[in-house]
């Protein structure tokens, strides 16, 4: 089973932490961990709990929030009230994945955080990329995921009924579809590169790690 994506809420006003902490616990393959409100707090809690991902205030009682995303190494968004372009601007040449004007909606916060989800399973570090998954992975980001359509061929949706609601790998997929496992590989990798599908790896003992398919969560 993946281990779900840890969060670092970087706020110093205590009570929007909170709504942002609840907020991440709230949704399916994400672990909120405890609240940190200055840059010096930030800087103990990635050293000793790996966030995957930060929410970072572009201003904080000890420093720059913005600067602290740019040398920490760890993916983030800024959450921030600043909306001067200047601002904007920096945050994403920062390295920011996304930009977030408080206060928002709480559908604002979740939806980008699903989209950052699959936008991980699309770049997983353990393996290569083609660039139709690179360029579907920022599309995910950067404009929502609403990239040019793909009509769905006939095999694809054989494949798709084949893979229904279970974890599966090519070959089974194949067998349960009456293609062969090239097709089934080919037509699964589209997929995944549209965000239809997640890929997972699975180790065994000895050997390569087989990958295993998915239905992306909506």
């Amino acid at each position: 089973m993946t281990a779900p994506l840890r969060v670092l809420v970087v706020d110093d006003d205590f009570r929007v932490a909170g709504l942002h902490r609840d907020i991440v616990a709230a949704r399916p393959g994400y672990r909120a961990l405890e609240t940190v409100r200055t840059l010096a707090e930030a800087a103990e809690a990635v050293r000793t709990d790996r966030p995957d991902l930060m929410l970072v205030d572009a201003y904080l009682p000890d420093g720059d929030g913005i600067a602290f995303v740019r040398d920490s190494g760890v993916d983030a968004l800024v959450l921030s009230a600043a909306t001067d372009a200047t601002t904007v601007r920096r945050a994403l040449r920062s390295g920011a994945l996304g930009y977030l004007v408080k206060p928002f909606e709480r559908r604002a916060l979740t939806d980008l955080l699903d989209r950052y989800a699959r936008f991980r399973n699309l770049l997983d570090e353990r393996r290569t990329v083609s660039q139709e998954e690179i360029d579907r992975a920022l599309a995910l980001l950067r404009s929502g995921g609403d990239a040019p359509s793909v009509s769905r061929s006939a095999t694809e949706q054989v494949i798709l009924e084949a893979l229904a609601d279970a974890e599966a790998s090519a070959a089974e997929i194949a067998d349960r579809a009456g293609v062969s496992r090239a097709t089934a590989q080919r037509h699964l990798s589209a997929l995944a590169g549209r965000g239809v599908v997640d890929v997972r790896l699975r180790y065994g003992t000895t050997g390569r790690p087989e990958h295993r398919y998915a239905r992306a969560r909506a």
